[in-house]
């Protein structure tokens, strides 16, 4: 049988967005990187599995419920009494922008173990799909350690979304270190720029792309916000320009970047080529700039 489906891996989070500069009115919608690029994967006509661990509570039976409307299989996620999902505040500034401003976890210690993964499910899907958000506790490296070893095993290729969310780490050093250091264990990583400055300690998206480059990554995305994409497979470089439109939120803009790129690693291939990686780009590329054109990450 081919193998088919793409798992994502992570956090489920709830958004709560707020609706003025107040910051007193919010709205509650599904949210987590890895949760966006599961849904815009199944969104694509592609099979999608999450991976989580879930409480029995009312915000796990939304985030249950929003996720089986989008027809994403958590058949392979487990299940606590005690687990409580994280939420996310997301404020306005006085120029009306929305950004990061606290992210809240009632049970840090509560993540799906390396135990209870399921090899059946590795064994029937074509990508593996991580990022970095919950890399910062030692239980969820350990499970994603034992998935990477299955993604192997099973002839999986994977995928690394760096995603840096400072306020999760103890330190930027660790943040640094341990990121790049599953930037190595991926044939693809996607990363925006200010996250390639960060990660390189460069002042210039020139200087850390030479940096960057020494790590040898199979297939490297790097978004620019509305300045478009780069991308770089050995000595193959390039770049797509950013499409105008009219942004209302960007948020999970990256994350729908990544969903559009894995549904072309999946049905297509390898993009072997010059042509087949800027395709692969330009696709990637549209996906976000148009998630950006209507409200929440999804």
């Amino acid at each position: 049988m081919e193998k088919q489906g793409v798992i994502s891996m992570g956090e489920a989070f709830v958004d709560f967005i707020s609706q003025d500069q107040t910051n007193t009115n919010y709205q509650r919608l599904l949210g987590g990187a890895t949760v966006n690029v599961a849904v815009g994967v199944r969104r694509l006509g592609i099979p999608s599995y999450y991976l989580c661990k879930l409480g029995m509570d009312e915000t796990s039976v939304f985030v249950k419920e929003e996720m089986e409307k989008e027809q994403v299989n958590l058949s392979y996620s487990t299940y606590q009494a005690s687990k409580k999902i994280c939420s996310v505040y997301v404020h306005v500034n006085d120029q009306g922008d929305r950004y990061f401003h606290s992210y809240i976890n009632e049970t840090p210690d509560d993540w799906i173990t390396a135990e209870e993964l399921d090899k059946e499910l590795f064994n029937l899907s074509k990508l593996f799909y991580f990022g970095s958000g919950t890399l910062f506790h030692p239980v969820a490296r350990k499970t994603t350690e034992q998935a990477l070893a299955f993604a192997r095993e099973t002839n999986m290729q994977v995928a690394f979304d760096t995603n840096i969310r400072l306020k999760r780490w103890e330190s930027e050093e660790q943040c640094r270190e341990v990121i790049l250091s599953y930037v190595k264990k991926a044939d693809i990583v996607k990363m925006a720029e200010d996250e390639l400055l960060f990660l390189t300690k460069s002042d210039t998206f020139e200087q850390g792309l030479k940096s960057i480059s020494n790590m040898n990554i199979p297939f490297l995305f790097i978004t620019k916000g509305k300045d478009g994409a780069f991308a770089s497979h050995e000595d193959i470089q390039v770049n797509v320009p950013g499409i105008e439109v009219k942004a209302v939120d960007t948020t999970g803009a990256g994350d729908a970047f990544m969903a559009a790129l894995l549904s072309r690693f999946h049905d297509k291939g390898v993009p072997e080529n010059k042509a087949l990686l800027e395709e692969y780009t330009s696709y990637a590329n549209l996906a976000g700039a148009m998630s950006t054109t209507r409200f929440g990450s999804l």
